[in-house]
This record gives structure tokens, sequence and C-alpha cells, in this order.
């Protein structure tokens, strides 16, 4: 496949999708698609729990964890969605930690069926 159909076009933004993916693919029943705005978006039964685009990853987590995530300068409150408790960090190092955030921002959207099936398989 020549043809990427992500909305990535720099390097950065390419491997960010690489390693969003790797651990996306641990977790059942994740749609990748592009919004109407370009950005790649990862779904589980159509709620959003990760929008990416070239400028970095923003990730579904609630009020009370986004408060902790925030005390870390590297993570920022994205505009329109950061009310509703999302995170954005523009250039992640460390995808290990963006591993627990990831599956964090997942358990926070997907139905309880689908956590029961993950968590047993955790």
């Amino acid at each position: 496949m020549g043809h990427d159909l992500s909305g990535m076009k720099t390097p950065e933004g390419i491997r960010m999708l690489e390693q969003v993916r790797i651990i996306n693919k641990a977790l059942p029943e994740v749609v990748e698609l592009i919004d109407g705005h370009g950005h790649t978006t990862f779904k589980v039964k159509d709620k959003s729990f990760i929008i990416m685009s070239d400028y970095g990853i923003t990730f579904k987590s609630d009020l009370e964890n986004q408060e902790i995530i925030l005390q870390q300068e590297r993570f920022f409150k994205p505009k329109y969605i950061g009310h509703r408790g999302w995170v954005s960090i523009s250039d992640p190092k460390d995808w290990e930690e963006m591993g627990v955030f990831i599956k964090e921002a997942y358990m926070h959207a997907a139905p309880k069926r689908l956590l029961k099936q993950f968590l047993t398989t955790e």
C-alpha cells in the first residue's frame, strides 16, 4: 500500500500513528477513520477516544485524571473538548506511558461488554 490513507503528512506524524496503531491492536473493536477535519480518529462503538494530527495526540480522559495529567508540562488542555476531560500532547516520547493513557482513554469510551472482554485478556 503505497498510499497512506491517514491524515498524517509528516514523518513525525506517521511515526506517532504507527505507535498508536500498535497500542490499539490489543484493544477490541477499534475503528480508525479520518474525521471531517482531516484528523485520524480512533473510535470504539462510535465513540472517539483518540484524535490525532501531525501536531500531536488528543486522548479521552475524565476531569479528575485530566487535572493530574496536566500537572506534567508536556501535556495540555485541547481547545473545544478540553472542558470534557480530553488531554493533548504534541510530541510524545514515552510510548509505554502513552500506552497506559491510550488504554485508559479506550476504557472511558468502550461499552461495558467490551471492557469485560478487554480486562479478561489483559
